[in-house]
């Protein structure tokens, strides 16, 4: 009896440990899996990261950042009389173009004294409570634009949002905006 339950035991345990050896197959492949699967997460994501890095910022500052950085243009201040009655008010404005590029500041260098002319003009066509009123302000910006498209000749819009057609073939504006730097009304 003792070699036939020697027999029984060896047959009893050879089914527990192929058992007990697919157990252990299958929990070493589920944690192969597992580290696999961990691994090609942390791979894609530490390259998500490092394309975040390198193209989030050039695409969200690209739509928001010009070609090439505007130029300013200061002008000296102005001290003009404005078109009040009695004519004792007077204004000193303080001006700065915005440009689309230095080549265009040295061509209006050479204007200069055609566009303060000019804008000196406009400056004095103005009563106090035009100029002191943003509305008023905005107004005088957009006509200083229009002046200075005339003189170098752009093309530039009118209020009615058409085009000027002054020249057949004249370039786009490259004067951005007329920014005031100093504005005092007495």
């Amino acid at each position: 009896m003792s070699a036939a339950a020697t027999a029984d035991n060896a047959a009893a345990e050879k089914p527990k440990s192929k058992k007990l050896l697919f157990i252990i197959l299958g929990v070493v492949l589920v944690a192969l899996l597992g580290a696999g699967a961990a691994l090609f997460l942390l791979m894609k994501n530490t390259a998500d990261d490092d394309h975040d890095d390198d193209d989030a910022p050039v695409a969200a500052q690209a739509p928001s950042r010009p070609r090439t950085p505007p130029v300013f243009l200061p002008l000296e201040n102005m001290v003009v009389n404005l078109a009040d009655a009695g004519g004792n008010r007077f204004a000193q404005i303080g001006i700065t173009l915005q440009l689309q590029d230095s080549k265009t500041g040295d061509d209006m260098k050479t204007y200069m004294p055609s566009i303060r002319s000019a804008i000196l003009m406009l400056i004095s066509q103005r009563s106090s409570d035009e100029v002191l009123q943003v509305e008023g302000k905005t107004r005088l910006s957009r006509d200083i634009i229009r002046e200075i498209s005339d003189i170098m000749g752009y093309e530039y819009e009118d209020e009615e949002g058409e085009r000027s057609n002054r020249r057949r073939r004249a370039p786009p504006n490259p004067v951005q905006a007329v920014l005031f730097s100093s504005f005092i009304v007495q």
